[in-house]
């Protein structure tokens, strides 16, 4: 459920005021974004969402949940100075500073996504697919791999074993080493976790169940 303490407004209009203090118009390439005057357009999960100094709307015209609006604030509070372009292949542990998320991390998005989808890798195919998710080879053993772009220069790129006689179902989601020069942990966290709710076409929910 979306949070709707005081306080997330509070983080809200000051991520709104942080952003709203950015010069971005020279990093349109840089993070693959749009700006028109104080109208920022970023590309979530293939989908725009637009950014002003008063507020952030979807692809609906509605708020979206605040997770996403702190993911996309950190984009462009974050944005590196120069392009980064290492696209190995890591699990969200090989970052640095993932230790304190990691156990959210499989609890909100890996474990929900391989309970959801056991014996259903039809559906998973399926539902991939919708969310605009690409078959990809990445040279590992497994029954499907889709990769998502969640950000310009944030990808995620979901591996799927489904269960049989010996080994229940496993999803993990992986993304490439450049990530972290986007996003920090919380955030790549979070992403992953709007990926598995959207597969499973529940409704975003809050950062809370991350801790």
């Amino acid at each position: 459920m979306e949070p709707k303490a005081p306080v997330f407004e509070t983080i809200y209009q000051d991520y709104l005021a942080r952003v709203a203090g950015l010069e971005l118009s020279g990093k349109q390439d840089l993070l693959g974004i749009e700006v028109n005057g104080q109208t920022l357009t970023i590309p979530f999960f293939n989908k725009p969402c637009r950014v002003t100094p008063d507020n952030i709307v979807d692809h609906k015209g509605t708020r979206p949940p605040h997770s996403v609006c702190v993911v996309l604030c950190q984009y462009l509070l974050l944005s590196p100075d120069q392009p980064y372009d290492d696209r190995q292949l890591v699990t969200y542990r090989d970052f640095k500073d993932a230790t304190p998320y990691e156990q959210g991390f499989d609890n909100t998005a890996q474990k929900p996504i391989s309970r959801a989808f056991s014996g259903r890798r039809d559906v998973l195919e399926s539902g991939c697919r919708h969310l605009g998710g690409t078959p990809c080879d990445i040279g590992i053993s497994c029954d499907l791999s889709y990769m998502f772009e969640a950000l310009p220069r944030v990808r995620v790129y979901l591996v799927f074993n489904d269960a049989d006689e010996d080994f229940p179902a496993d999803c993990s989601l992986l993304f490439e080493k450049q990530a972290a020069r986007y996003l920090d942990m919380e955030c790549l966290a979070m992403i992953a976790m709007v990926l598995a709710e959207q597969l499973a076409g529940k409704e975003t929910p809050d950062m809370a169940r991350l801790a």
